[in-house]
């Protein structure tokens, strides 16, 4: 069970992508379904996925999750599927249309956040980010040093 983590939620998490929260700052998330190929799911379970330059794209009324990369199951060997194809989400429609409303907008982008196992089904965490700026990811960085710093006095002055 390589790659699997179980959460308090009670979800398998096989991928997560940990550089989507530097780049984007993330305003809302979505569970969506994914429709996967059984090879897929094999390797899924065998915790062979990344979600690095993942992103989902609008087509037609539909939502595709591109360069989701899921590696190949060797024992399907040439029944297997294409790692790097794009993958429907499933989502209900009123979710659909909103989120299709607010990537046409300027500056927005789903990101996909986690990709895990819930119930026995393929979902993934879909961000609706928009893109920080050089600035916002200082003032992070400036953020975090200055907590651990904080962390870091508390604990000493414990001793």
């Amino acid at each position: 069970m390589a790659g699997k983590v179980k959460d308090g939620e009670g979800r398998k998490v096989v991928a997560t992508n940990r550089n989507a929260r530097f780049r984007y700052t993330v305003e809302d998330t979505f569970e969506a379904g994914l429709q996967l190929a059984g090879s897929e799911v094999k390797s899924l379970r065998g915790g062979n996925a990344n979600l690095a330059d993942a992103y989902a794209f609008p087509r037609r009324d539909e939502l595709f999750l591109v360069n989701c990369r899921i590696g190949p199951y060797d024992p399907a060997a040439q029944l297997g599927h294409d790692p790097l194809r794009p993958r429907k989400l499933l989502l209900h429609r009123q979710e659909l249309d909103r989120l299709l409303a607010k990537v046409t907008e300027r500056g927005y982008a789903l990101v996909p956040l986690q990709l895990y196992f819930k119930g026995g089904y393929a979902k993934v965490e879909l961000g609706l980010c928009r893109g920080k700026t050089h600035e916002d990811r200082r003032e992070d960085i400036k953020e975090r040093e200055t907590r651990r710093e904080m962390d870091r006095a508390v604990k000493g002055g414990r001793r």
